[in-house]
C-alpha cells in the first residue's frame, strides 16, 4: 500500500515485482527518490545510439496529467527492463531506459529507440496498464474499509445482525466473497449489545451487504490478477502483431475495469441508502438531520457508469472508473462520519475510549466510597457496548479525526470536517490507512467469536481407534497386492487440469480446481486436486512410455470430489488401486484384477458380498440393438449407471426428458438390464443360438472374452463371489472392457465398496501410443465403515504396547533405564510414574496393555521386579537383571 515517503523504487532486479501500490506511490510523488535501475539490468541493455522509430499509435495524442505519465513512465521502464532479461537478442537501449528513470516522464520513451523499443510500447499497453493499476490501488484498501464502515453503521441503527448470517453451502454453490463478507462483519460486531438477532433494523441497507460487498471483492481481486500479470510479464518479441496485442490488453483492462465499474455504483447506493438510514433512526436534532439529508443524495450516480462506459477508447473509460472509485470513497468516509456521530451523541452507548482510559487507570485509581462505585459500576452496566472489532475501528478513526482529543459538541459543520478527514484516510497515500486495514484483517481473523472449529463437510477426523482399524486393514491390503508381485507408486497429490479432463464423462464437474492457478508468480499453470488414482497412472504411462513394457503397480493415497456429502460419500478420501498395464494374454491380467479383489474382501472379513460384472462393448452392443445412436452411448450409460440408487422408471424419465431417446428405445433398454445371475447361466443364454447379441461384432467379441475371464475364475474358486449384471455401466469414459463393482451386502448401506475394469485407451490419449490396462479400486473408506460397525463390540486397541514400566513414585531415572532395556530388547512398552497402583492398573486395563513391570521402593531394595499378568490377574517377583529376559519367553508363549 502507497504511503508518504516510500521508499526508492528500484526495477529490473532479480526476483524483483512491480507492485500496484509501486505504481501509485510513483504517480503521486511519493517515492523518493522517484526510480532507480539495478545494476545488473542497466548491463543488458545496448550502448548502441538511438535510431528514432514511429511513436504507436496507442500512445500519440494522449492528455495525460502529470501523475498518469509519471505511472505510464514507471510501467514502461519495467517492461522494457523484463524483455530484455526474458529475450537477449531484444535492443533495449539504455539511452532511452536511463532518461525513463530520470525524468519518470512517458514523453521521455517518445519516439522509441529502436523497433524492438516500438515493439514493446505497442505491445505493453503502459497508459492502460498504469491506470489499471492505480484503480487497483485505490479499491483494494476499500474491501477492508467498506466491511468496517457497514458493521459501525449496523452498530449506530443497531442492526438486525441475522443480516449477516450467511453460511456457506458446502456444496460449491455458495459465493465464496458474499459468504466471506458476511463473515468478517459478523466477527467486527462481536460482543455487540447494540446488534440483534432479531428486533434490530431489518433494512435491506444491510441485508444486502454481503452480496454487494462480496461483489466489489471479487471485482477487485480478479483486476488485481490481470493487474499483476500485465505488470511483470515480458513482451514476447515475435510475429504477433504488437498493435493488436496491445490492443487486446487495453479491452482486457476495460472488461474488468467495467465490472468493477459496476460494482462500485452498487456500492455507493447502499452506502448512500445506509447513511439516509443512520440519519433518519440516529439523529435526533431535526435541523442537522435535515442538513445531513440534504448534503447527500443518490441523484448523482444516475447516469454515472453509462457516461463512464460511453467513451470508446481504453483509457478514457480507466480514467471513469477511478473517478468513480473517488466517488466511492467520498461516500464511505461521510458513512462513517455520520456513523460516529450517532455513535457520540447516543448517550446509552458505552465509549470505547472512555472503557480503555478506565482500564489503563485502573491500577493508580483513586480509592472510591463504596456507595459511589456502586453507583457507578451500576451506571455503567446499564449502558450498550459496542462489538470488540467495531470499538477497535471507532477508535481509529476517531483519533485521526480528532487528534485523541475529546468530542466536542455535535454539529454539522463537526461531521464534515470529520468526512473531509476521513476521505483523506482512506487514500493510499495516507500513512494511517494502512494500519486501519492491517487492523480489520487482525480483527477478522482473531476468531474472537471463540467458536468450536470444524472440519469442511465430506472429511473426517481419526481417532486413536479409528486408525487402528484403518492401519490394520492397509497392512492386509498392502499384503494381498504384494503376494501377486505388484510395486508400490505415488503422484502428485495434484495434476494439470489438462490432464484430468475430459476422463470422467460428467463426473468431471466434480474435479476440484486450485485457486492460485491464474498467479503468474507461482508460474500460472491450471492445476486440480486428482479424482482418482487411475488418471494420474495412465499420465504416469505415458510419460515413461520407453521404460515400461509391462508393470504391475499399487497406490495407497487420498483423492478428492467435490461431490455432495452423504453417508459413506466423502469429499477426500482413501483408494486402494490394483493395476496391471501392458501387452498379455487374452483376459490374463483382468482375471487376476479380479481374483485380487475377491481375496482383498475376503482377508479384510467384512462379510457378505457381491461383484457385479459386465463388458463395455456388450453393453455398447446391448444400446445398438435397442437403437441408441452410438453418439449418446456415454450420456446413456452415465444414466443406466444410476440404476443401483434409483428405480428404472426415474432412469427411464431422464432418459427420454433429458437425453432425447424414445420411450420405444428406453423400454428395449429396460427389459434387457433386467439380466442379472450366475455368470456362466447368463452367459450360455446370452450365446444361445439366435441371440442378436451373438450377431453383434462388438457384444460377440465381449461374450468371447467373458467366457475366458469366467472359467478362469471358476478353476480359482471365485466364480460365486461374481454376477453377471446387464445394468452394470459405470459412467467413466474410459473403460473399454471388462467392468466391475463391488457391493456390500451386509446390514450396513454404504453402497459400492470397489470398482474397477479395463481402459486400454487412457494411456493414448496423453501419448498417442496405447498401452492396454486394467485395474481395480478399492474405496477403503466405505470398506472402514463397515469394519468400525462391525467392531463396535470388541476392544480396539490403539496402540500395540505390550509392557507397562510401572514406577510406583517420580524416579524418571528409574523408569528410564528400565523401560530403555525393553526398548533395546525390541519389546513394544510405555512406562508410567505415580505413586497409586489403581492408576497404573487402569491405565493398563483401558489400553489393554497384557503385561505390567511393578517397582517400588521395597522392590527396588530387593534388586527385583513384579510381573503381572493382567488377564490372569497374577502376580510374580523376577530378579532385576532377569526381568527382559522372562518377559521376552512370556511374551513368545502368548
Amino acid at each position: 500500500m502507497a504511503s508518504s515517503a516510500a521508499a526508492a523504487v528500484t526495477l529490473g532486479g532479480k526476483g524483483g515485482a512491480l507492485s500496484p501500490s509501486a505504481v501509485y506511490a510513483l504517480s503521486s510523488g511519493l517515492a523518493s527518490p522517484a526510480i532507480a535501475i539495478d545494476p545488473s539490468a542497466l548491463q543488458r541493455l545496448s550502448t548502441r545510439a538511438p535510431s528514432p522509430q514511429e511513436t504507436p499509435a496507442s500512445l500519440r495524442e494522449l492528455a495525460l496529467d502529470k501523475s498518469e505519465s509519471r505511472a505510464a513512465a514507471a510501467v514502461l521502464l519495467n517492461k522494457l527492463l523484463l524483455t530484455a532479461a526474458d529475450s537477449p537478442s531484444a535492443l533495449v537501449t539504455a539511452d532511452r531506459a536511463t532518461r525513463l528513470a530520470q525524468s519518470l516522464d512517458l514523453a521521455a520513451a517518445l519516439p522509441p529507440g529502436s523497433r524492438d523499443e516500438a515493439a514493446v510500447a505497442a505491445a505493453s499497453a503502459p497508459v492502460a496498464v498504469a491506470l489499471a493499476a492505480v484503480i487497483d490501488c485505490c479499491a483494494a484498501p476499500l474491501t477492508r474499509v467498506a466491511d468496517a464502515v457497514a458493521a459501525l453503521s449496523c452498530e449506530a441503527a443497531r442492526g438486525d445482525a441475522a443480516a449477516f448470517e450467511v453460511p456457506a453451502s458446502g456444496d460449491g454453490l455458495s459465493a465464496k466473497d458474499e459468504v466471506d463478507v458476511a463473515a468478517d462483519i459478523k466477527m467486527l460486531v462481536s460482543g455487540s449489545k447494540l446488534v440483534g438477532s432479531a428486533g434490530g433494523a431489518s433494512s435491506s441497507s444491510f441485508t444486502k451487504v454481503p452480496t454487494v460487498n462480496g461483489i466489489f471483492r471479487e471485482a477487485v481481486r480478479s483486476l488485481h490478477a490481470r493487474v499483476r500479470i500485465e505488470l511483470n510479464a515480458p513482451v514476447k518479441l515475435g510475429k504477433r502483431d504488437a498493435g493488436e496485442t496491445g490492443e487486446g490488453k487495453e479491452e482486457a483492462l476495460v472488461v474488468l475495469a467495467t465490472q468493477l465499474a459496476r460494482a462500485v455504483q452498487a456500492m455507493c447506493k447502499l452506502t448512500v441508502a445506509r447513511i439516509q438510514l443512520l440519519v433518519e433512526n440516529s439523529i435526533g436534532d431535526a435541523e442537522l438531520r435535515d442538513k445531513l439529508t440534504g448534503s447527500i443524495s443518490i441523484d448523482g450516480l444516475k447516469g454515472m457508469l453509462d457516461r463512464v462506459l460511453i467513451d470508446s477508447d481504453a483509457v478514457s473509460v480507466l480514467k471513469g472508473v477511478y473517478n468513480n472509485l473517488l466517488k466511492l470513497r467520498d461516500f464511505l468516509a461521510w458513512e462513517a462520519a455520520v456513523a460516529m456521530a450517532a455513535i457520540e451523541a447516543d448517550s446509552s452507548i458505552e465509549k470505547p475510549q472512555a472503557c480503555v482510559e478506565k482500564e489503563a487507570d485502573s491500577s493508580t485509581e483513586k480509592p472510591q466510597a463504596g456507595g459511589e462505585k456502586a453507583k457507578a459500576d451500576k451506571k455503567n452496566k446499564k449502558k450498550k457496548t459496542l462489538g470488540k472489532g467495531t470499538s477497535a475501528v471507532l477508535m481509529l478513526l476517531r483519533d485521526h479525526v480528532n487528534d485523541g482529543s475529546d468530542v466536542p459538541f455535535m454539529n454539522y459543520d463537526l461531521i464534515s470536517k470529520w468526512g473531509m478527514a476521513l476521505v483523506l484516510l482512506f487514500d493510499p497515500k495516507c500513512p494511517k490507512l494502512e494500519s486501519l486495514v492491517e487492523k480489520v484483517k487482525e480483527i477478522v481473523e482473531s476468531n474472537e467469536v471463540r467458536r468450536l472449529p470444524k472440519i469442511p463437510k465430506g472429511t473426517r477426523d481419526f481417532g486413536d481407534k479409528q486408525m487402528a482399524i484403518r492401519e490394520r486393514a492397509f497392512s492386509i491390503i498392502t499384503g494381498v497386492f504384494k503376494m501377486h508381485g505388484a510395486t508400490a507408486l505415488d503422484t502428485p497429490v495434484f495434476e494439470l487440469r489438462e490432464t484430468l479432463m475430459g476422463k470422467y464423462g460428467e463426473d468431471s464437474k466434480l474435479i476440484y480446481d486450485l485457486a492460485d492457478q491464474f498467479d503468474v508468480m507461482q508460474g500460472g499453470e491450471l492445476c486440480s486436486l486428482r479424482y482418482d488414482l487411475t488418471v494420474p497412472f495412465a499420465r504416469y504411462l505415458a510419460m515413461n512410455k520407453n521404460n515400461i513394457s509391462a508393470l504391475k503397480r499399487y497406490q495407497i493415497a487420498k483423492v478428492y470430489r467435490r461431490d455432495n456429502p452423504s453417508k459413506g460419500r466423502y469429499r477426500e478420501f482413501y483408494q486402494c488401486d490394483f493395476d496391471i498395464a501392458g501387452v498379455y494374454e487374452l483376459m490374463e491380467p483382468d482375471f487376476e484384477v479380479v481374483k485380487v479383489l475377491t481375496e482383498l474382501l475376503d482377508q479384510l472379513d467384512i462379510g457378505k458380498y457381491e461383484i457385479k460384472l459386465n463388458h463395455r462393448k456388450l453393453l455398447d452392443g446391448m444400446l445398438e440393438i435397442c437403437g441408441v445412436p452410438a453418439e449418446k452411448f456415454r450420456t446413456v450409460c452415465s444414466s443406466i449407471d444410476k440404476l443401483d440408487k434409483q428405480t428404472f422408471e426415474q432412469v427411464k424419465k431422464e432418459l427420454v426428458d433429458e437425453k432425447g431417446i424414445s420411450n420405444e428405445v428406453a423400454d428395449a433398454i429396460g427389459n434387457l438390464v433386467k439380466t442379472r445371475g450366475h455368470p456362466l447361466e447368463v452367459l450360455e443364454e446370452l450365446r444361445k443360438e439366435g441371440s442378436k447379441f451373438m450377431e453383434n461384432e462388438g457384444s460377440a467379441v465381449a461374450l468371447k472374452e467373458l467366457d475366458i475371464l469366467f472359467q478362469a475364475l471358476e478353476k480359482a474358486n471365485a466364480i460365486d463371489k461374481i454376477v453377471f449384471d446387464l445394468s452394470l455401466a459405470r459412467g467413466l469414459d474410459y473403460y473399454t472392457g471388462v467392468i466391475y463393482e463391488a457391493v456390500f451386502k451386509g446390514t450396513t448401506q454404504v453402497g459400492s465398496i470397489a470398482a474397477g475394469g479395463r481402459y486400454d485407451n487412457l494411456v493414448g490419449m496423453f501419448s498417442g501410443k496405447q498401452v492396454p490396462a486394467v485395474g481395480v479400486s478399492l474405496g477403503i473408506e466405505r470398506v472402514f465403515a463397515i469394519m468400525e460397525e462391525k467392531e463396535k463390540k470388541q476392544m480396539i486397541r490403539a496402540t500395540e504396547t505390550e509392557v507397562l514400566v510401572s514406577i510406583l513414585g517420580k524416579d524418571l531415572t528409574l523408569a528410564a533405564e528400565l523401560v530403555s532395556e525393553l526398548w533395546n530388547a525390541g519389546i513394544k512398552a510405555e512406562f508410567k510414574l505415580t505413586t497409586r497402583v489403581q492408576n497404573h492398573i487402569k491405565y493398563a486395563l483401558q489400553s489393554g496393555i497384557p503385561w505390567m513391570v511393578l517397582v517400588g521402593s521395597a522392590e527396588n531394595e530387593k534388586g527385583i521386579v513384579k510381573l503381572k499378568n493382567l488377564e490372569a490377574s497374577q502376580d510374580e517377583d523376577v530378579p532385576r537383571k532377569d526381568f527382559v529376559q522372562e518377559l521376552r519367553r512370556r511374551l513368545s508363549n502368548s
